[in-house]
């Protein structure tokens, strides 16, 4: 992937790997296609070099840098970003809104931990998959949808409305857990009075 060292425009949503497991290199590669800025954490820095992917930033504690000199060299030129493990998610959203970055894919992402992301949806767009869901924010509380017969789930505050609108159908849920609905084909419209998140198949995202 010698190209991923042409400069990059930031016009394609940048790619967050945060987590070791919970992906594969099938979803890297439909990510990877447009060579976007890619930010990778200490715990997958490794596996991700040795499927022959280029990064652009390690966010790693200092302790792993030094026990790992021959990346700064290796990966010429990568940015590490130094700060504790508990911090890799909040410095990887801070770094792509202040280097000009509008959207970034999360691979993976717990989606019981989507508030923490909701603070930075102002400047960023953003997309996080699990377990074979595409999830992506309904910021202003609405969204207008084709979807094909199946599976999805919506993410919101517990016990927050949503209405659902399907060809001959209207109804009105309270977000419970991960509420889970079966769709089928055709336009559907969710709105609610404040932000959530809806939750699509990869097969059909």
């Amino acid at each position: 992937m010698s190209s991923h060292h042409f400069v990059k425009e930031k016009q394609e949503p940048a790619l967050l790997i945060i987590g070791r497991t919970g992906w594969d290199f099938q979803e890297l590669q439909s990510l990877l296609e447009w060579v976007p800025t890619i930010l990778v954490t200490e715990e997958n820095v490794l596996d991700v070099l040795s499927l022959g992917i280029k990064v652009d930033v390690i966010l790693a504690t200092q302790k792993f840098q030094q026990d790992n000199p021959q990346l700064a060299e290796e990966q010429f030129p990568v940015n590490f970003i130094t700060v504790p493990t508990e911090q890799f998610l909040s410095a990887s959203l801070h770094y792509l809104i202040q280097s000009g970055h509008n959207a970034v894919n999360i691979l993976p992402y717990d989606p019981l931990d989507h508030s923490l992301l909701e603070p930075y949806l102002k400047d960023l767009d953003i997309v996080f998959f699990h377990c074979g869901y595409r999830y992506f924010a309904a910021k202003q509380g609405s969204i207008k949808k084709w979807l094909p017969s199946s599976s999805i789930q919506v993410l919101g505050e517990e016990g927050q409305f949503v209405e659902h609108q399907s060809p001959g159908n209207t109804q009105i849920f309270p977000i419970r857990y991960l509420t889970t609905l079966e769709l089928n084909e055709g336009m559907q419209r969710f709105s609610s009075n404040k932000m959530f998140w809806l939750g699509t198949c990869l097969e059909f995202s």
